[in-house]
Parts: structure tokens; C-alpha cells; sequence
């Protein structure tokens, strides 16, 4: 267990009930019953390889609560309860939380749901924030880091006469100058008195266009918004925020040394942004949270990929992996870790994050022969994580990877994973067609377009031809028949030999079908009709061989 936030007696409290008032419905609420005069001393993230100690008052930080078994959320609860915590924060899926809220009630310990897009950092610093904590929270650690920025934001207006603001991905205002007769706007002043930038609809143009800039950018006098310079911040090829400069000079071009000063001092935020990226409150969101929001399609602002060093035209490419089963929370965060360090070898901008059991990654777009040098030696590794008597292997022996394409919007991100998913989702149906450690869209187009006829045919019973239906029904062998027959091309040679029968056997049973059945096997709609429905359904009914 690693101590985020201190407990010790000195440090104010919070009752329950006030805290969960102060963090407001969009951040948290109550599973179970509870009691709103509980006190809360402070906050500690769980880790599942540790035992939980006396840490009487405190919050339990569960991250990985939503892959948690009833059964282990139980157990924790109890133990929790005994050891006189104040609550659990985790965060679940919508059908667990009647479950949760049992749990709360059964153990006495309540459970307080953090919303999906609050990023756990985030929720640390809030909290922290609300104790009026100073050893370890976000609050203060970012105080002192911003220090240097507020130095350099100062320094630069002395050179360009104007009101500069630094800022994070999250259009936070993370420092500002405070120099005397600085040139400033009323636009400037509302940012700096709310610590954000107020909204414009030039706002995802603009920083969309700065971030993806190499060089500082000038925008002239917009209405009462005085000429300004913006240049990203970054770290090598990893955006972190952006400098802008109120240029009391007017609209004339940069000068070289006004290039150069914002070079420099990109630099220099960029050295100080790192060192407290993760820690933070007000700073960049984490790359792992703004990913999340890729993933679940909600709440896009339409910069995300810029903001995460990806190429809009150059596109985005998802990686999805998935370990075969359920796995233990503990071994899915090894296999993100693992996967994001390797990826980061290759591709900087690579942000990888857990989702329902499954890992996805996202980098920016790969060639096919460029992509398998990068992977290829990245699941032997992840094999060895997972472990052959622990993970549920495919007909490959190892954990399987998706990549079902580019996109280059932000709102396409969550498109990728449908088609991730669905491509595991049509594998497991079609294990023999499916060999091979990588499914695309390509290699699956057939089983895909099987899977979404099998979707028709269940939601509208009227394209389902009774006849073809009561022949898999009733004459089984007669139907598997067909099916080869079909398969072959009418070749009866081939069908048989796939069969196991005599080629007369094929024959009888084929033309018994058209008899008995009013099949009309001589007209190419009717025969594709009837080969896709005995496919889909012999298969539904457990045909004894795996229809590839």
C-alpha cells in the first residue's frame, strides 16, 4: 500500500457527508447506506499485494474496484470495516452497483462511486485539497513547481510588453505574469481570475493549430483581444501544454529574438511541467484518462489526438490486446505496463490504459510490416506474464491482438475499439478461421459479415426462410450435406471427401433437400440464401465441426 495522503492527528477532518457534498454528484456518489457524521482524516491508494493496516479515518483508494470479484470486494470491505476506514472509493460498471451498495450494507463500511471520467489523481488532489492537506497532496506539490513557471511567465513580458499565460492541456492557466504596466485584456483577466481559459469558438482551432505548429504563432487583434504569440510546449515529441503572450508591439511579424525567447522558454515550462506531470493538480490530465475518454466516446473536445503527440493526418492507430479471459487485476496492470514501455521504445506518443478485462493502446498510424516489427516480439513477452496454465489460450497458444485501423478524428477512437472488440468477439465464434496472433478487418471481413447476417436474421424472422430452417431442424445430415455441397461449388467429388460419405450420398441427400424442402439450389440468390443460413445455423445448434 502507497501512502498518498497523511492521517496523522494534526491534519483537519472532513465528516462523510460533508465531503461528499463538497466533491459534488459529478465526481462521486453513495453506494449503500452510510453515516454523513463518519470522519474522514485522509486519503491511501489499495494495492492488492499488500495487507491494509490500521489506517483508522481513511479513505481506501480501490483503482482496480471494478475488476474485483464480489467475493474480494467483500473480503476488503470487512477487513476495511474492522480496521475503522471510512470508506472505499472505487469506481464500477452501472450493473454492479446494486452489488456494491450490498456490500456497503452488509460490511458497514460505505462505498463511494467516483465517476468514470475523474481520473484517480485527480480525485487524490481533490480530496487532499478539501483536508487542507500540505505533505503530499496536489495542491502543494503543484504550488512549488509552478513557482519557476511564474518566474518565467514574468520574464517573458518584460520582453513582449504583454500579459503571458502558461497553460495545460486542459486550457488551465497554470502560471501568469504579474509584471507592472503589462499590457492585458479583458479575455486575459477573466482566465487568470477563473484559472482557466475562457470559452471562444476560435478556442479548438487555435490550440489545435499551436500545438501541431513547430514554430510560435502570431494571431492579430480579434475585436477587444489584443495581438497574441502561442507556442506548444513539449517534451521531445510529447505535448504538454502551451505559452501565450499578449505582444504589446502590435501585429507586426515575430522577430528573431522573440522566436528564440519563446523556444527557450518552452524549454524550460517543459522541464518543469515534466517533473510534475504526474502529480499535480490543476496540470495535464493524465494520458491514461484522456485515452479512457477516447475509448468511451463521450465528451470529446476534438483535440485529444494533438494533445497526445498524434499526427491528425498522419491518424491513429488502436492496439488491442486481450489475455483470453478474466484476469487478476494485478496481472492486467503488468500487461499495460509492459505493453506501454515497449510501445514507448518505438513510438513515443504511445498511451496505453486497462479497459473490461481487455488492453488497448493508441499510437499514431503504423505501416503493416513496420507494425509487426514493433509487436512481434512484444507478445512472446506478454505470454510469459500471462503464463500457459493461467490464461485461456487460443488455437495459437498466446494472448491475440486487434488493430482494426487509422482514424483521424478524435471521435474515432471509440469507433477503433467497437471494432476491436468486435473482431475478438468474431474470433472466439471462428477459431479456424481466425488463426493467427493478429485480427484485422481484413483477415475477418467474412466471418464480420457472417456475424452481422446472424444480427439480421435474429432481428427480422421474416428473411428467414421456414424451409431451410426445418431442414437444419429436422434432417441434420441432410442439411450438413447441403452445406458441403454448397461449400464445394457443387462439386459432389469434394463434398463428399469433406462429408466423410459416398459421393451418391451427397447426391441423394442434396436432391432430397430440393424435394422435400423446395430448395432451389439452380438459382445463385436462392443458393447463397440457403448456404448463409445453414452456416449460421448449424453452427447456433452445435454442428460437430468448427464451420470455418
Amino acid at each position: 500500500m502507497t501512502a498518498a495522503l497523511s492521517t496523522n492527528e494534526s491534519v483537519p477532518s472532513f465528516r462523510l457527508g460533508e465531503l461528499i457534498e463538497q466533491l459534488g454528484s459529478r465526481t462521486v456518489t453513495l453506494l449503500g447506506p452510510a453515516d454523513p457524521n463518519r470522519l474522514v482524516l485522509g486519503a491511501e491508494f489499495h494495492d492488492p499485494v499488500d495487507e491494509l493496516t490500521e489506517q483508522a479515518g481513511t479513505l481506501l483508494i480501490v483503482s482496480a474496484g471494478a475488476h474485483l470479484h464480489t467475493a474480494e470486494l467483500q473480503a476488503l470491505a470487512a477487513r476495511a470495516a474492522d480496521l475503522g476506514y471510512a470508506a472505499i472509493c472505487l469506481k464500477c460498471f452501472d450493473e454492479s452497483a446494486q452489488t456494491i451498495a450490498a456490500i456497503a450494507e452488509t460490511s458497514g463500511l460505505p462505498i463511494l462511486r467516483v465517476a468514470p471520467r475523474v481520473g484517480w489523481r485527480l480525485f487524490e488532489a481533490l480530496v487532499g485539497g478539501l483536508l487542507g492537506e500540505q505533505r503530499s497532496s496536489g495542491d502543494a506539490h503543484f504550488d512549488r513547481g509552478a513557482e519557476p513557471l511564474f518566474a518565467l511567465a514574468n520574464e517573458l513580458a518584460s520582453h513582449f510588453g504583454g500579459s503571458v499565460a502558461i497553460e495545460d492541456l486542459g486550457r488551465r492557466i497554470v502560471a501568469y505574469s504579474s509584471v507592472p504596466g503589462q499590457l492585458i485584456d479583458s479575455l486575459r483577466t477573466r482566465g487568470i481570475l477563473a484559472r482557466k481559459v475562457p470559452e471562444s469558438p476560435f478556442n479548438d482551432d487555435q490550440y489545435r493549430t499551436v500545438i501541431r505548429s513547430e514554430a510560435p504563432v502570431k494571431y492579430p487583434q480579434l475585436g477587444d483581444e489584443y495581438p497574441r504569440v502561442a507556442y506548444a510546449i513539449r517534451a521531445g515529441a510529447l505535448p504538454l501544454g502551451t505559452i501565450w503572450a499578449i505582444d504589446a508591439s502590435g501585429e507586426g511579424p515575430l522577430t528573431t529574438e522573440q522566436h528564440q525567447l519563446m523556444q527557450r522558454a518552452s524549454g524550460i515550462a517543459a522541464a518543469h511541467m515534466l517533473d510534475d506531470i504526474r502529480v499535480r493538480e490543476a496540470g495535464q490530465a493524465p494520458r491514461e484518462e484522456r485515452l479512457r475518454t477516447l475509448l468511451a466516446g463521450s465528451a470529446i473536445i476534438g483535440t485529444e489526438l494533438a494533445e497526445l503527440g498524434i499526427p491528425e493526418e498522419r491518424g491513429a492507430q488502436l492496439l488491442a490486446f486481450d489475455p483470453g479471459r478474466d484476469e487478476h487485476p494485478t496481472t492486467l496492470a503488468q500487461l499495460r505496463s509492459t505493453v506501454q514501455r515497449h510501445l514507448a521504445l518505438h513510438r513515443p506518443e504511445a498511451a496505453t490504459v486497462v479497459r473490461r478485462g481487455r488492453v488497448y493502446s493508441l499510437i499514431s498510424h503504423q505501416e503493416p510490416a513496420q507494425l509487426g516489427r514493433i509487436v512481434d516480439p512484444l507478445l512472446p513477452i506478454l505470454d510469459r506474464l500471462v503464463g500457459t496454465e493461467t490464461g485461456a489460450r487460443d488455437a495459437t497458444g498466446g494472448i491475440r491482438l486487434a488493430s482494426p485501423g487509422t482514424t483521424h478524428r478524435a471521435s474515432g477512437v471509440a469507433e477503433l475499439r467497437e471494432q476491436a472488440d468486435w473482431l475478438f468477439d468474431t474470433a472466439s465464434r471462428w477459431p479456424d478461421a481466425a488463426s493467427g496472433r493478429m485480427l484485422t478487418l481484413d483477415r475477418l471481413r467474412p466471418q464480420l459479415l457472417l456475424e452481422r447476417l446472424r444480427e439480421l436474421l435474429a432481428n427480422d424472422p421474416a428473411l428467414v426462410d421456414p424451409w431451410v430452417a426445418r431442414l437444419a431442424t429436422e434432417q441434420p445430415a441432410i442439411a450438413e450435406a447441403v452445406l458441403r455441397w454448397c461449400e464445394a461449388f457443387g462439386n459432389v467429388t469434394q463434398a463428399a471427401r469433406a462429408a466423410g460419405v459416398h459421393e451418391n450420398t451427397i447426391r441423394y441427400r442434396v436432391r432430397k433437400a430440393e424435394e422435400r424442402y423446395r430448395l432451389d439450389l439452380g438459382d445463385a440468390d436462392s443458393l447463397i440464401s440457403t448456404w448463409v443460413q445453414l452456416r449460421l445455423q448449424l453452427q447456433a445448434v452445435g454442428d460437430a465441426r468448427t464451420i470455418g
